[in-house]
């Protein structure tokens, strides 16, 4: 096999262009067939082979760098940088990640896992290099998907400025060009790529600024009306506009027609936008009839493509989505927004049954929450569907426009606390620190599947400000169905009343706790249960209540230990009742890495094993002899 024979970067230097056709297709079936075991990002892979290559040929990789906006699509990158053997571990603990990471290689110039990051980084990158004087190529891939964030086009408005190469290249898989003006933007491109070309718009250009008085109108004229001409016939000139030169459309699937395009575009002393197509899902055709259900997978059959485990079912975001449907029916002010994850957040069926109340903003988080405040300020309910660590991207929005005015956004946080083989970038773990510092928002997380329709409900029709309901990945827990008590603001539930040590949790947490409890109660020590429910406001009767009667609290939750929870709880403890101690169980103060989310949860401490040893070592008085 060809890619068994690649070793090192340079190798496919050495292959003729059918043998790079195989490589293409060794590399498509190497990655179904890892994929296929470990699980992870199949389409988008699968529809950069080419493209890839090509930068492998064009480019002197690491010396020159390439920035992969989000980095899931880095997967034939990872494999010619020399790390095909390392496959068998994707994405498990330990293992290789599933985006580009600085320190696995040399061949990643920088870290990814959000998105419309990559031209930002690369003109930074860029810049950088300008100023130590250095020479090197920087490209930033980036998908037309990315390109729907508003960060994105703000580095492209500052990259019209640069004054040295700087490489942009579009990966397209979903826009089509007519044929008659591909054509003839494909022969313009080839004018305008060439050296010759470039030099003597430069030189005509000298030459009539320095004639006197009319020198500068002539060439201002000039540009005006061939600017008129370009728009009728070059489908990039939005990006010519910006002071951008476009090349483009190019077949994201011919190496050396891309080769050809990437070397004349790193002789430009400015910044050039490539535009490729290519077709997501290539050379996979259960992929290819569906790239958005082989975006991320499960391990999966690679004959049918079908999954190899049923769905769990339900999950939280099954419940939530089922849950809205119905408070939409009833309130026809309830509308629902999303960031380009409608099949993400369970938002699908609500765009089905009211498309006139559902939104899909693209990648764009900050423009979703603003909107959002902007629905509410008009009369409507806007509900907020969005992962935990996207969120992150709209901090200020959360407190200038939605908080400050107090308006009622809802927003349903979806993959709270560790998601797993996703890894550092994807982690929910820091949204309670960042929610619980904003004046006027409410926090509360669900126990249990029931909880979450409550809380929605609560949340919905009866909370008349901002607030954020927070549930975890994966399945949902149906535990403690008997516990159903109404929700009521700023009040957490009591579970089990037992004495001198009260195990208090929230969210996914209070299943942990009521494990802790089951096996604490088989060695005679009767611990008490109490669902939290609120982490703002935290209930400070509850609180007090448990400090009057209890010697050691113990709090629980799936969220950094700094501002989160526990510290919130140990603050009023120590106000009302200095002799009581406090005991918090939270991640750490790190970037938690990829790995199956039970195994991360053992090795970071929080399962319910881990949770009983390190009790026993804070309060040995009276778990000291217990085994």
């Amino acid at each position: 096999m060809l890619l068994e024979q690649i070793k090192e970067p340079q190798d496919i230097h050495d292959l003729s262009a059918e043998e790079l056709k195989e490589l293409a297709e060794e590399i498509r079936h190497f990655l179904i067939d890892k994929i296929s075991v470990t699980g992870g990002h199949l389409a988008s892979n699968l529809g950069v082979v080419e493209l890839t290559i090509a930068l492998y040929l064009a480019f002197d990789l690491p010396r020159d760098k390439v920035i992969w906006d989000v980095g899931h699509q880095s997967y034939t990158h990872k494999i010619l940088s020399g790390r095909r053997e390392m496959f068998d571990e994707l994405r498990q603990y330990g293992g290789l990640s599933g985006f580009p990471k600085r320190k696995e290689s040399p061949y990643d110039a920088f870290d990814t896992g959000h998105s419309s990051t990559s031209i930002s980084a690369g003109l930074g990158m860029a810049q950088g290099r300008d100023l130590l004087g250095e020479d090197y190529a920087v490209v930033s891939v980036i998908g037309d998907g990315a390109l729907t964030g508003g960060m994105a086009y703000e580095a492209l408005n500052n990259a019209a400025r640069m004054k040295k190469n700087f490489i942009i290249i579009l990966n397209d898989n979903n826009m089509s060009i007519s044929e008659n003006v591909g054509g003839m933007s494909k022969y313009l491109n080839g004018i305008r790529s060439g050296e010759g070309y470039n030099r003597l718009k430069k030189d005509v250009t000298a030459v009539l600024t320095r004639i006197p008085v009319v020198g500068d109108s002539l060439v201002d004229k000039i540009s005006r009306t061939k600017n008129s001409i370009k728009q009728l016939v070059i489908p990039g000139m939005l990006f010519e506009n910006m002071g951008l030169t476009y090349l483009g459309p190019v077949d994201g699937h011919n190496v050396w027609e891309m080769v050809k395009v990437f070397r004349e575009a790193r002789k430009m002393d400015h910044a050039v936008l490539i535009h490729v197509n290519t077709k997501k899902g290539k050379g996979y055709a259960p992929a290819e009839r569906n790239p958005a259900h082989f975006h991320g997978v499960e391990p999966f059959d690679p004959v049918t493509g079908k999954p190899l485990k049923e769905k769990v079912y339900p999950g939280y975001t099954d419940v939530f989505s089922k849950a809205l449907c119905r408070l939409a029916e009833k309130n026809p002010r309830v509308v629902a927004i999303t960031a380009a994850m409608p099949d993400g957040t369970g938002l699908k069926a609500f765009a089905r049954r009211y498309p006139e109340r559902f939104f899909d903003v693209g990648i764009a988080e900050q423009h979703a929450v603003t909107s959002a405040a902007g629905m509410a300020a008009a009369g409507l309910k806007p509900v907020v569907a969005v992962y935990s660590s996207f969120l992150q991207r709209g901090f200020d929005q959360i407190l200038h426009d939605v908080c400050i005015q107090n308006l009622p956004v809802v927003f349903a946080l979806d993959r709270a606390g560790l998601v797993g083989s996703d890894g550092e970038t994807h982690q929910g773990i820091f949204d309670l620190s960042y929610l619980t510092t904003i004046p006027n928002m409410c926090v509360i997380a669900p126990k249990n599947l029931w909880e979450l329709r409550r809380e929605l409900e609560f949340a919905v029709e009866h909370y008349d400000g901002p607030i954020a309901v927070r549930y975890p990945r994966g399945q949902a827990y149906r535990g403690l169905k008997e516990f159903d008590s109404p929700i009521a603001f700023g009040k957490g539930e009591i579970l089990y009343e037992g004495q001198e040590i009260a195990l208090l949790a929230v969210g996914s947490m209070v299943s942990t706790a009521e494990h802790v409890r089951d096996k604490l109660l088989e060695e005679g020590v009767d611990c008490t249960l109490v669902n939290g429910r609120f982490i703002k406001p935290v209930d400070e009767e509850l609180v007090k209540r448990l400090a009057k009667s209890h010697r050691l609290i113990v709090t629980l939750e799936e969220n950094v230990l700094q501002g989160g929870f526990g510290l919130q709880v140990t603050a009023l403890v120590h106000r009302y009742a200095p002799q009581v101690k406090v005991f918090n169980i939270a991640l750490p103060d790190a970037y938690v890495e990829h790995g199956n989310v039970s195994v991360l949860r053992e090795s970071l401490g929080i399962d319910s094993d881990s949770v009983i040893r390190a009790m026993r070592e804070f309060y040995p008085e009276r778990l000291g002899g217990a085994r």
